[in-house]
């Protein structure tokens, strides 16, 4: 990925994006102008630990939606690293990699949602993540950062005061994956839900319809 080895600062994203959705989209550029970032890089993953028990989409679909999605904007990217992976995705083992593919002179970030920070602390190895990259957390409608004793249980001071720093106000989009599934399969239009590229994909594609 020679346009991530070239920039000083990345947002990685990472998740399913099933499908990928404007709410994805707005939120990681909300993001990366917050933070200054250069580059968002989407990491549609393979086999998300927290979600064993999803049926996902085919991994090749989900990426070309991603692909679809950011088109020819200059500020996203999308990696198959995940996808090509054996086992479940383990945030830390993407974050190592990314390390290694950009050098230590790039400053790099995670984004997750408000309801995963919440969960964060039994993640794979989620201390030595906090300490590898610099988590950034995006609000979400219903949730609120957890409290300090909460992290407590996993989290030192330092890497606790770390993850609230970096936890966004907003924006608060209120638009999920799940509902847009539920609406393909209702027969319900997702115009406007997703980009018209994915929206295409989806109905060319016959997915989610047979959930």
């Amino acid at each position: 990925m020679p346009g991530v080895i070239a920039v000083r600062s990345v947002l990685l994203f990472g998740g399913s994006f099933d499908p990928i959705h404007h709410g994805h989209l707005i939120i990681g550029r909300r993001a990366a102008e917050h933070l200054g970032v250069e580059r968002v890089v989407l990491i549609p993953s393979a086999s998300p630990p927290h979600k064993q028990s999803l049926n996902l989409s085919p991994a090749a679909d989900r990426l070309a939606m991603c692909r679809l999605a950011v088109g020819d904007d200059p500020q996203f990217e999308v990696s198959d690293w995940e996808v090509g992976q054996p086992g479940p995705n383990y945030t830390l083992l993407s974050v190592q990699h990314f390390r290694q593919t950009c050098g230590d002179a790039t400053a790099l970030h995670w984004l997750i949602g408000m309801d995963s920070l919440a969960e964060l602390g039994t993640w794979y190895h989620a201390a030595e993540l906090v300490d590898a990259c610099t988590i950034v957390t995006a609000a979400r409608p219903g949730f609120e950062p957890p409290s300090a004793a909460f992290l407590g249980r996993w989290f030192s001071p330092a890497q606790i005061e770390k993850l609230h720093r970096h936890v966004l106000d907003g924006p608060r989009i209120d638009i999920s994956a799940r509902d847009i599934r539920a609406r393909v399969r209702a027969g319900r239009s997702i115009r406007h839900l997703v980009p018209e590229t994915v929206r295409q994909y989806v109905l060319d594609h016959g997915l989610y319809r047979g959930e």
